[in-house]
């Protein structure tokens, strides 16, 4: 019969190593987020060999007393939370108390530090577990601490470390997310004795602005928005890539949690959702954004290496980010730059309910009635629809007559031509503007529709027989819980067993979707977020495919006022830099670009 026994010291620091260091990068992030902790203001950090041989982290932190070494290097041992009521509001970095005896555990190991109101500084080394004792040394206020030989010790862990190119990127990538949240911190890296950054303290937005650019990139900032917004008890801030500067992978998206870079379900959904109407299918945004709240509202406590994080308001904290990335995204129109476009459009928004719908009402529409492309739609089912539209047609503006000051130019200009019936061709205060007529006037025409079937709230149909479905008893009493939101969405639904459900009333739009796979879908984002947008996203794709029935198609000659007042409706269009599938409605090519191509000047 086993016999229980309590584990040796080092091998429960192993352990706990298998859980927190995972590689090189993971023993630079515990011992850097220690230096921050400490108040440093200037980080070194050098490897060699991508970390497998040497890692020393130097800072100007507060650092250690020398009785107080031996301390630091016991499990379990922090000076950062005491009790329970510190542990439920969690400001620092770290907090366990897990690192430095789990990195010590598996390598050979010495920490030297100094605090500032001592002369002298302390020595202690660790190798594969066991500590000497504290002798004195020599070292300016601070710490450093050296980690030679990882898992020299643990073959096994060793051997499962890549090459050592991926290793340090991994490390290189670390220090930049680093840097990105803590601007005002000075970070040096060098590998194998060759500096790869160095990055100053950036002490107001236009420093921070730039070492945003200098980690992500220039495009990056050029093709972005800067959010500042605050309400509910969160503040938000950072920049939010344009639609049209999105990517193939998911690798430039950077967001932090009380200045925890953090992994989360509830933020992942909330920023796919806001993006949802203008991102080009199989693209993934790019953003650097800082979420502060109350540190009671947030547990970090979840994960041991405490990359993911569990918002105790999950709904609220879903439905700030949706609502304030989404307005501002919705200011994209065509003819803005991303430097004219305002930094924090959302003041009155956090204060104002959302609609019935959870989407911001789209402002009433000027009017491009004149152009006879309004929406024809052939189910009887969405003539109401049809009808709205209809009546918030206006007469055709007539064309304006070119300015001759460039100041009084509007930003898309005034159309000179039209290319292959495809593309027209204006002048503005730039240069020369392309635009893709069809997929502008999509645009256009997708967001009259939303407004008008806002205007209208959700018209929903009654069932000749309901339709039941089985479901699991955890799904079945989400619905019975959640039947007043459904009801807003347009859906009768019951729960009619311990593990099945009726469905009697759908959303008229929705009749002939797949109404069974929907609720399925919508109960799995409630549960997991406590927020579902399904509903309004297949009945947005419903208008959307309305939309491009309605709208100008190709090679339809437009006269010049036809033209310009497609332009005036894009500049006044929220989104309509881009069409309901995320493709670009309007491109720029100033003078300067032109020259180029012509060679001028050379």
């Amino acid at each position: 019969m086993p016999t229980i026994r309590q584990l040796p010291v080092e091998l429960v620091n192993q352990i706990a190593a298998g859980e927190v260091i995972e590689r090189p990068a993971s023993v630079v992030k515990e011992l850097v987020e220690n230096s921050l902790d400490a108040g440093a203001t200037r980080i070194e950090v050098d490897v060699e060999e991508g970390g497998a041989r040497l890692i020393r982290v130097r800072d100007d932190g507060g650092g250690i007393a020398a009785e107080e070494l031996p301390l630091a290097l016991a499990s379990h041992a922090t000076s950062k939370i005491a009790s329970f009521d510190d542990l439920e509001r969690v400001g620092t970095l770290g907090f366990r108390g897990e690192a430095l005896p789990s990195i010590a555990s598996v390598s050979r190991f010495s920490l030297i530090s100094r605090p500032l109101q001592q002369e002298h500084a302390a020595r202690i080394e660790v190798d594969g577990g066991a500590a000497q004792a504290p002798r004195p040394a020599q070292h300016p206020p601070g710490t450093t601490i050296e980690v030679r030989d990882l898992f020299y010790n643990v073959p096994a862990r060793r051997k499962f470390l890549r090459a050592e190119r991926t290793e340090f990127s991994h490390i290189d990538e670390l220090i930049a997310s680093l840097a990105l949240v803590r601007s005002g911190v000075e970070f040096r890296l060098s590998h194998n004795g060759k500096p790869v950054r160095l990055l100053r303290g950036a002490g107001d937005l236009t420093a921070q602005r730039a070492r945003v650019g200098e980690l992500l990139g220039a495009d990056f900032i050029a093709q972005s928005l800067r959010i500042e917004h605050a309400g509910a008890g969160m503040a938000l801030a950072g920049w939010v890539g344009l639609p049209t500067a999105s990517r193939a992978q998911a690798d430039q998206q950077y967001f932090y949690v009380n200045g925890r870079l953090v992994r989360d379900r509830v933020v992942a959904h909330a920023v796919r959702q806001a993006y949802a109407d203008v991102l080009f299918h199989g693209r993934h945004p790019s953003f650097v954004l800082f979420l502060d709240l109350d540190p009671r509202g947030v547990d970090v406590n979840v994960h041991p290496a405490k990359h993911e994080v569990r918002f105790r308001e999950q709904r609220l904290v879903h439905d700030f980010l949706f609502r304030t990335l989404h307005e501002a995204l919705a200011q994209t129109r065509a003819g803005a730059s991303a430097n004219e476009l305002p930094a924090a459009p959302l003041a009155a928004v956090a204060s104002t309910p959302m609609p019935a719908e959870g989407r911001a009402a789209v402002p009433a529409w000027s009017g491009q009635g004149g152009l006879g492309l309004g929406v024809r739609e052939p189910l009887a089912d969405y003539a109401a629809l049809a009808g709205a539209v209809a009546s918030l047609r206006g007469p055709l503006p007539s064309a304006p007559l070119p300015a001759t000051e460039a100041a009084d130019m509007p930003p898309l200009g005034f159309a000179l031509a039209q290319l292959h019936g495809i593309y027209i061709l204006a002048e503005n205060a730039l240069g020369l503007v392309l635009v893709d007529m069809h997929a502008a006037h999509e645009r256009i025409t997708y967001e009259k529709l939303k407004a008008a079937q806002h205007g209208q709230g959700i018209r929903a149909q009654q069932l000749l027989v309901p339709l039941m479905l089985a479901v699991s008893e955890r799904e079945a009493g989400l619905v019975e819980e959640q039947a007043e939101r459904f009801a807003a969405l347009g859906f009768e639904v019951a729960r009619a067993g311990p593990q099945s459900i009726s469905v009697r009333r759908v959303p008229t739009l929705l009749a002939d979707a797949d109404v069974s796979g929907l609720l399925r879908d919508v109960m799995a984002d409630l549960a997991v977020s406590g927020e579902s947008r399904r509903i309004e996203e297949q009945r947005n794709d419903v208008l959307a495919t309305m939309a491009c029935h309605g709208s100008v198609r190709a090679h339809r000659r437009l006269t010049l006022p036809e033209m310009n007042a497609l332009l005036r409706e894009m500049e006044a269009t929220e989104r309509s830099g881009q069409c309901n599938h995320g493709r670009p409605t309007w491109v720029q090519l100033s003078v300067a670009e032109l020259d180029r191509l012509f060679l001028r000047g050379r």
